[in-house]
């Protein structure tokens, strides 16, 4: 079984920084790509940044030039770093990984979120 643990959230002022991580636990085989999402009240959840295991990273116009995602493979950990943050940063971030587990199966994982709540 695989767990992901998000964590970093808090309450800051626009134009500060959080980092958030998501730590992946469990009977881990390989992570392959990681996603962060994040959901606002009363809107969809939205795709922030996403990174392959190869260590490619996309990231969605409202955070490009803000946001960088990186892992550390031997942590199995992933790291959003949030820079310049705005009210409309404000949301419960989730994070999402497809992971093979040491059974070799196949699943897609979501942690339990964490919130970030920007103040102007």
């Amino acid at each position: 079984q695989v767990q992901l643990v998000e964590s970093g959230g808090g309450s800051v002022q626009a134009g500060g920084s959080l980092r958030l991580s998501c730590a992946a636990s469990g009977s881990i085989f390989m992570i392959y790509d990681v996603r962060w999402y994040r959901q606002a009240p009363g809107k969809q959840r939205e795709l922030v940044a996403a990174i392959t295991s190869g260590g490619s990273a996309n990231y969605a116009d409202s955070v490009k030039g803000r946001c960088s995602i990186s892992r550390d493979n031997a942590k199995n950990t992933v790291y959003l770093q949030m820079n310049s943050l705005k009210p409309e940063d404000t949301a419960v971030y989730y994070c999402n990984a497809d992971i093979r587990s040491t059974t070799r199966s196949l699943t897609s994982n979501w942690g339990q979120g964490t919130q970030v709540t920007v103040s102007s």
